[in-house]
């Protein structure tokens, strides 16, 4: 008898994965593109924006509903409103204009700077990260730390320099230069990170 469904033991599961950090992310998602509903540049930039505020939407509920049995709670702890305050406030001070969409861009990016932190955290309280996790996070780390050579591209060849998001990366990418190393040393050696007791 064909089978459509595949069994519960093959799917995936959000075991070692920060719920916490993907709300973080969807919260940073849905501010920076709320222009969405005021702004039209081009069927790919509305596609694209839909896109990462849907995929972050789609992830928060599989972790927390579909797959709520697998996901570890007991782990995810860090409190988010100790990261979403202080980077709302800064918004609210540091911005480039102070309107509406304005302070969210701004908000976004101080909040995606540190999205990452309850991941980071889940895995040093855990004390080890699985294989396919420490691939995801080097994957999140590199994607903000070429940003790097974006803002080196645009600035000598646009002329154009965005202090507010420079800041914010290097903190991002700042707070990766610790699990860079482990991944370095162990993952790439086929090792799964065990942090040191």
């Amino acid at each position: 008898m064909l089978q459509l469904n595949p069994p519960d033991s093959i799917l995936p599961v959000p075991a070692g994965i920060s719920g916490r950090s993907q709300i973080l992310f969807l919260v940073t998602y849905v501010a920076r593109y709320l222009d969405l509903l005021t702004n039209f540049v081009s069927v790919y930039n509305t596609a694209m924006k839909v896109f990462f505020i849907a995929a972050s939407a789609a992830t928060v509920y599989l972790m927390l509903f579909k797959f709520k049995a697998t996901y570890d709670h007991n782990h995810d702890t860090l409190r988010v409103e100790f990261l979403i305050a202080p980077c709302a406030l800064l918004a609210l001070v540091v911005n480039h204009d102070f309107t509406p969409l304005e302070i969210l861009w701004t908000f976004s990016i101080y909040l995606e700077s540190v999205a990452i932190l309850p991941q980071l955290f889940m895995v040093s309280k855990t004390g080890e990260a699985e294989t396919i996790t420490s691939h995801y996070l080097f994957a999140l780390g590199s994607y903000r730390a070429l940003y790097i050579l974006n803002w080196i591209y645009r600035y000598y060849f646009d002329n154009f320099f965005d202090l507010i998001a420079i800041v914010a990366g290097v903190v991002q990418t700042v707070l990766y230069c610790d699990f860079f190393y482990l991944y370095i040393t162990k993952v790439l050696k086929g090792k799964k990170i065990v942090l040191p007791a």
